[in-house]
């Protein structure tokens, strides 16, 4: 991305919020009808907030206290103390966010995605949240056992990837649901996987035959996929777009499946989804697309 609006002459800097406080400082200063909202890495120079016009907020980095602090308490006023100046800063700027950090973090919530996605028409599979032991089991059956699982969200220590549900796992004790919720859907019969980055009204979809995969569940498991350039039907690509609008995004990384009866179903949506994997698949320039919107400001 820098290399992308270096071409277009555009000033970026790179910031990592794991830089405060060991690397940076803040200073929010407001008086004589004036405001003064400054980033500060001592030694390195200073960063105006002000003359910032946009911002690609993606999977920013936690705040990293020093050891010495050792008080849990006090460990904890200093992280909500530093979260709650950076995103008042965040939210008084007067620059385009992609996406606003705030409208990210709701969008990311996969029971508001489905909501949404199924009043606009989105078919979504047949799907249960739960930490009911019995209510996993009675889907299952309902089911007829073709079933997936997955998580609300995928942590760097705990990934795991989307999976059949087998009927010895609905035998595993009930204490392993009850302590955290878990998306179980119907396994959706397909021929394809689509993933469909959207910036503003631009839409780039790609598509992954599943047929040449060995694990068709989940292409994310399969180091040979290829994504190839997909055209998305007119309805399918408005009611897309629909869902970013509600949802107050200009980016989106969406999955959908493409049923063996030609029926695109909506899996989720990811605000900071990755795309340059698919950009070098598919030769489509996503890259440059988010480039040119955030230098437009």
């Amino acid at each position: 991305m820098i290399a992308e609006l270096d071409k277009l002459g555009a000033r970026v800097e790179l910031l990592d919020l794991a830089d405060y406080p060991g690397k940076l400082t803040l200073t929010l200063a407001f008086g004589d009808g004036k405001r003064r909202f400054q980033l500060r890495r001592p030694g390195a120079g200073g960063l105006d907030m002000e003359s910032v016009s946009a911002v690609w907020w993606r999977r920013p980095g936690q705040f990293v206290l020093p050891d010495a602090v050792r008080d849990q308490a006090h460990r904890r006023l200093a992280i909500s103390e530093a979260n709650t100046a950076f995103h008042g800063l965040f939210a008084a700027m007067d620059a385009l966010w992609i996406n606003p950090p705030a409208l990210d973090a709701v969008a990311s919530h996969k029971p508001y995605q489905l909501a949404l996605a199924q009043s606009l028409g989105l078919e979504i599979p047949h799907t249960v949240m739960t930490s009911d032991p019995e209510e996993a089991r009675e889907f299952w059956r309902v089911c007829g056992g073709d079933v997936v699982y997955k998580q609300f969200i995928a942590l760097p220590e705990s990934w795991s990837e989307t999976r059949r549900l087998g009927e010895a796992e609905t035998k595993i004790g009930d204490e392993a649901i009850r302590l955290a919720p878990v998306i179980f859907q119907r396994h959706v019969a397909a021929v394809a996987d689509l993933r469909v980055t959207i910036i503003g009204d631009e839409i780039f979809a790609a598509a992954v035959d599943l047929k040449d995969l060995d694990y068709d569940v989940d292409v994310r498991m399969n180091l040979q996929a290829k994504h190839v350039a997909h055209d998305l039907p007119d309805d399918v690509a408005d009611k897309l777009r629909g869902l970013m609008r509600r949802l107050g995004l200009i980016y989106g990384a969406i999955d959908l499946r493409l049923a063996k009866d030609g029926r695109y179903v909506f899996l989720e949506i990811n605000p900071a989804g990755q795309f340059l994997y698919v950009e070098q698949q598919s030769s489509q320039p996503i890259a440059a697309a988010l480039a040119a919107r955030l230098a437009a400001g």
